[in-house]
């Protein structure tokens, strides 16, 4: 072998050490770049994803829960007779005899007390004198147009006298009509000489005693009250219910009534009518109930505290008063929707119990409820919620 021939075989072996060698260089190269490049590309993308969240609100919730329907509702109200009136003189006179005081039971039209007048029987002595003498009159006027007729039938006076005739009969008839009617105007004054009752119940009130001036009328500077009745068996309870709980009532509604006399006793009662608007200036509902005397236990003018039990099928949704927001639209809420977006909705508010209140409609129990959402948070407004809240149930449950 030549040289030459030596010198060639010595560099093929070179050449397969040199690829070896590049590969070699070449991954370790690529594996310096890929664990070079794949954190940074990693850390971008988590720099990125840091960034989005920091601009995305974050949110707690919380899901609404059934507002208990056993929450009663005390409000005090006023105890007053179902009838109840003040009885008053329709004459001048003076007291001659009272027949019943203060405590007595007396039947509709009952004798109370008689006043003497004796300007009214003058009246009416007069008024009964002027329709004697008017009825003579008529017989008379009657008589006589009836002669006239008689002889006007046989041509025996003019027509023109007997037309006068009848004339004069029918304006006697006229005046004793009149008279008439001033008899019964003078008899029925008369009459209100003797104060009766006007409806069963029982005397509350006596102010007169035998002797006394009465004065007729019953406006301040008039007549002053000579007896007050009231019907004492059936009593209405007046209750004014705050705007705030007054979607809780209705008629028909059940309640108890408890007295200080007799704090451990329940008077059952029921709403039976409310007034349909709102006082302007209390901004409260004015209910009443009918409730029985229970024979003397319940008086009227007393004072009482109404316990008003809710209808169940009446009861919302139980939330967490630092859920409501209260735009120009009324009462609403924000929720989350399927997307994570935002969305205002109106509700109708029910009773409110301070921390939590009651929704009667316009949220569904499903809801994802946005606890003290802020000014800036409107509809459409992607969110980041947080763990959900328990507030809701120790709410509902308080």
């Amino acid at each position: 072998m030549t040289q030459i021939e030596r010198k060639n075989n010595s560099r093929v072996p070179l050449s397969r050490r040199h690829i070896k060698t590049a590969i070699a260089v070449g991954i370790v190269a690529a594996a310096a770049l890929i664990v070079g490049i794949v954190p940074r590309v990693h850390g971008e993308a988590a720099l990125q994803k840091r960034s989005i969240d920091a601009q995305t609100p974050v949110v707690s919730i919380v899901s609404p829960k059934p507002a208990t329907s056993s929450q009663e509702i005390t409000l005090p109200a006023d105890v007053r007779a179902y009838q109840d009136a003040a009885i008053h003189a329709r004459v001048n006179g003076y007291l001659r005899k009272w027949y019943v005081d203060i405590g007595t039971e007396v039947k509709a039209g009952q004798l109370l007390a008689e006043i003497d007048a004796p300007e009214v029987a003058d009246q009416l002595r007069q008024a009964r004198a002027d329709e004697e003498t008017a009825s003579a009159n008529y017989a008379l006027a009657k008589t006589t147009a009836d002669r006239w007729k008689d002889l006007q039938s046989t041509n025996s006076v003019a027509q023109q006298e007997t037309d006068q005739k009848v004339a004069d009969m029918q304006a006697k008839a006229a005046l004793l009509a009149s008279a008439r009617s001033n008899t019964a105007r003078v008899a029925q004054l008369a009459s209100y000489t003797q104060i009766r009752a006007p409806f069963d119940g029982v005397i509350t009130a006596r102010n007169v005693d035998a002797g006394a001036l009465i004065d007729a009328g019953s406006a301040p500077n008039q007549g002053r009250e000579l007896f007050h009745i009231s019907a004492g068996s059936r009593l209405r309870v007046y209750v004014q219910v705050p705007q705030s709980v007054s979607a809780a009532v209705a008629p028909g509604t059940k309640a108890w009534l408890a007295l200080p006399q007799s704090p451990d006793h329940h008077f059952p009662a029921t709403i039976t009518r409310t007034a349909g608007a709102m006082d302007p200036v209390t901004r409260s509902l004015r209910v009443e109930l009918d409730v029985d005397s229970q024979g003397g236990k319940i008086l009227p003018g007393a004072y009482a505290e109404v316990h008003i039990v809710p209808e169940a099928d009446r009861a919302g949704l139980d939330l967490p008063a630092s859920t409501l927001m209260f735009p120009a639209g009324g009462a609403s809420v924000a929720i989350v929707d399927q997307n994570g977006k935002v969305a205002i909705q109106k509700i109708q508010l029910g009773r409110d119990f301070g921390s939590h209140v009651e929704v009667l409609g316009g949220l569904a129990a499903s809801a994802k409820v946005i606890v003290n959402p802020g000014d800036g948070l409107v509809g459409g407004t992607r969110v980041r919620v947080s763990s959900p809240q328990k507030v809701a149930s120790q709410g509902a449950e308080s």
